[in-house]
């Protein structure tokens, strides 16, 4: 059953007790929308009455602890995603950094830039680096 949401697991005891939502919410001293809210996911019984809907279940209360939370998948998921995103900016902010200093060299060999433009084109490489070097702190902060 860890592998459920709270929501699922929930939804899933009570259906083998052959409860429908009305009956756990009578027991529980709730309204049955506060059990289909459970049962979604979208909110959690305060933890004065986890015993009591663990014994409603037949389950104990650890078991009924273990399951996963919707919000816990979310933040996993989203962390997941943070560090997928922040890799690719990343990766994009150092080609940029790349682009311009090879731009730059070649356009110099070539004589084909003015040195101001030259400055300017690698300031755009510097910063580039720049902004990967905050990324890099705020991840060091964050741990």
């Amino acid at each position: 059953m860890a592998q459920l949401s709270f929501g699922e697991m929930v939804r899933t005891l009570r259906s083998e007790k052959g409860m429908t939502q009305l009956d756990l919410a009578r027991k529980m001293g709730v309204t049955d929308k506060a059990v289909s809210k459970w049962e979604r996911d979208l909110s959690i019984p305060d933890v004065g009455s986890l015993p009591k809907l663990a014994e409603e279940l037949g389950v104990s209360v650890d078991d009924l602890l273990q399951a996963k939370t919707a919000s816990q998948e979310a933040a996993v998921e989203s962390g997941a995603a943070r560090k997928k995103a922040t890799a690719l900016i990343e990766l994009v902010l150092k080609a940029v950094a790349l682009a311009m200093g090879v731009g730059v060299a070649a356009l110099t060999i070539m004589d084909e830039v003015e040195p101001r433009n030259a400055l300017c084109l690698l300031g755009v490489g510097v910063a580039c680096l720049a902004l990967v070097q905050l990324i890099h702190e705020g991840d060091r902060e964050e741990r």
